[in-house]
C-alpha cells in the first residue's frame, strides 16, 4: 500500500492513506518503490520511542519547522 508517512528527524510517526484511484498513478508508483518501505511495527515502536522521549508532535507541544506539513487530524 502507497500512503504518505509523517517524519520528525527522520523518525516515521504516523501516516496517511491516500486515496484509491492513486494505486493506478505510474508516476506514483515509480516514486514510491524508489522509497524505504515501513512494516506496521516499524511504526508502532518509532511512535512509542517519541512518545517516551516526549517529542511526538501529536502528542505533545513540539517546536516544528514545518507544522503546516502535519495530518489535519
Amino acid at each position: 500500500m502507497i500512503v504518505k508517512m509523517y517524519f520528525i528527524n527522520q523518525v516515521p510517526f504516523t501516516f496517511d492513506e491516500l486515496p484509491d484511484e492513486s494505486i493506478h498513478d505510474e508516476e506514483l508508483i515509480k516514486l514510491a518503490n524508489n522509497e524505504c518501505s515501513y512494516e506496521p511495527e516499524d511504526l508502532y515502536k518509532s511512535s512509542f520511542y517519541l512518545i517516551d522521549e516526549e517529542c511526538h508532535p501529536m502528542l505533545f507541544n513540539v517546536e516544528l519547522e514545518n507544522p503546516e506539513m502535519l495530518p489535519v487530524d
